[in-house]
């Protein structure tokens, strides 16, 4: 039913899109439209990006999610680049980052909660994944922002280039530790019970076809979409990097949260677990390495600096969702501290 809703918003939007940019309609009306139809793309492109995994296997299929999990995040990212608002885009790995841990986490938490009284999941796989968010976040991210005080705009982008290359070659080692070598460690029932009942929506070439357009619609989408940031920001008052840490991040990820939720819902919280962890892990390990590289190429260079106070929210986003996933179970009051925490980080970034 949803991925219905997702082609009849896209079969509307694109072409409204298309025409309200030629006809260069309120900037505001195209924002709303560009959002609304981006979200269902994302969709769409999951949809495709699951039927793939399904007909592949499980380890090209564990590759192909972390390949395209964030595809659209990126793609908004890269377009955003090369218009010269380096401050939308890391403000966009912030608000994902903790948009993914606080915002789909809780939400995830408390919608499953509110139907089962206690939700258990993999307590190995959660503390495997801590040890990766403290690495890409309080390590990777802290440690550049320390250096760089110290140091030229030259050596600064030295430093954050070769933090992005270890970053990506130790996302790549933590794929192959859990989809080859320790596989039979990390899949718990509920997961082999899933997969083992899991037919693929679409056909190889369908699912090929369907998610190269997509590709296409959401990079011409997201270019008009970057083009009205500035109208809106001075319409509602929104900073750049209000923008980038609540508007973008959610946008792009949207589809993908709700998929999350819904799974708590059917009390697969292990699932959502791993949609909330896995795509913040992918952002700070996969997709700010790659603009750190690609911005190389660019008129503006993008180093893997983050201001004081999105190093503090995504610090403490960390440290709290771990703090309240590392015992393998959780309730709704666990994911309404969560959602209190994202709550107050959105209000503070609002007013800064």
């Amino acid at each position: 039913m949803a991925h219905r809703l997702f082609f009849i918003i896209t079969f509307i939007g694109v072409p409204i899109s298309i025409i309200g940019s030629m006809m260069h309609w309120n900037e505001i009306l195209l924002f709303t439209v560009f959002c609304i139809t981006i979200i269902a793309l994302a969709g769409i492109m999951g949809r495709a990006t699951e039927s793939l995994a399904i007909v592949a296997g499980p380890r090209i299929g564990g590759l192909l999610n972390a390949t395209f999990g964030n595809a659209v995040e990126l793609i908004i990212a890269i377009i955003a680049l090369q218009n010269g608002l380096v401050e939308v885009v890391l403000a966009s790995l912030t608000g994902s980052v903790i948009g993914n841990l606080l915002l789909v986490g809780g939400l995830s938490f408390f919608v499953g909660g509110l139907k089962f009284k206690r939700q258990s999941f993999n307590v190995y796989d959660a503390r495997h994944n801590s040890g990766l968010l403290i690495f890409a976040v309080v390590l990777a991210f802290v440690v550049p922002a320390i250096f760089a005080v110290k140091m030229t705009k030259s050596e600064t982008m030295t430093l954050s280039v070769g933090v992005s290359i270890i970053l990506m070659v130790l996302y790549l080692a933590a794929l192959y530790f859990k989809l080859v070598t320790h596989r039979g460690v990390y899949v718990t029932k509920e997961t082999e019970d899933v997969a083992e009942h899991e037919e693929a929506e679409w056909g190889k070439w369908k699912a090929i076809i369907i998610l190269a357009l997509a590709t296409i619609a959401v990079g011409y989408v997201s270019e008009k979409l970057v083009h009205t940031f500035t109208t809106v920001g001075d319409k509602f008052g929104w900073s750049e990097l209000f923008i980038g840490i609540i508007i973008v991040a959610i946008v792009g990820n949207a589809a993908e949260h709700a998929s999350a939720i819904v799974m708590a819902y059917k009390n697969r919280v292990g699932i959502a677990v791993e949609i909330a962890v896995g795509s913040s892990l992918q952002i700070a390990m996969f997709v700010a390495p790659v603009l750190v590289i690609c911005s190389l190429f660019m008129g503006s260079r993008m180093p893997l600096i983050f201001s004081t106070p999105e190093l503090v929210a995504m610090v403490t986003s960390v440290f709290l969702t771990i703090a309240i996933m590392n015992d393998g179970d959780t309730n709704w009051f666990e994911g309404l501290t969560l959602l209190g925490a994202y709550v107050i980080m959105g209000i503070g970034f609002y007013l800064l």
